[in-house]
């Protein structure tokens, strides 16, 4: 009897448990350098929880770093700070857009450095970078928006 409640409790967590996927087929370039993969896998039933494109501000007033590391990281941290108001974190990040202006080699390979700190092991969300010749705000260098998972 102890045996089948443990089956049954597994397959239960198994079933319920939240585990997106991501794939990156052998017939495409690899991603995974770059900070991202091709395809995300969601469960179904799975809610979908969209977080608006956040800019670099590092406080409520709207202050941009001139630095562009620095508005990425803090881009990011919004995201996590409003995924925490629905008690998500990074990890339930299947999507993102990134807007970057006057996009460059160096932009990117700090994007890719910033992603690697915030997803490791090269479990990278979809990402769409869209270079732009301008952000809503004077300064701002970087948007990016979300696109998370839930039960």
């Amino acid at each position: 009897m102890k045996n089948i409640l443990a089956v049954l409790l597994s397959l239960l967590i198994m079933t319920t448990a939240l585990s997106q996927t991501f794939h990156n087929p052998e017939a495409l370039f690899n991603p995974s350098p770059y900070g991202f993969s091709h395809v995300a896998v969601v469960p179904g039933g799975s809610k979908l929880i969209f977080v608006a494109g956040q800019g670099g501000e590092e406080n409520k007033e709207g202050k941009l770093s001139p630095e562009f590391r620095i508005q990425v990281q803090h881009a990011l941290n919004n995201i996590k700070i409003a995924l925490q108001t629905q008690q998500l974190s990074m990890k339930s990040v299947v999507k993102v857009t990134t807007l970057v202006v006057n996009h460059d080699a160096e932009k990117l390979n700090i994007i890719i450095d910033e992603f690697k700190k915030i997803w490791p092991a090269n479990q990278f969300p979809v990402n769409t970078l869209i270079p732009v010749p301008r952000l809503a705000l004077d300064n701002m260098q970087v948007e990016i928006d979300a696109v998370a998972i839930t039960k």
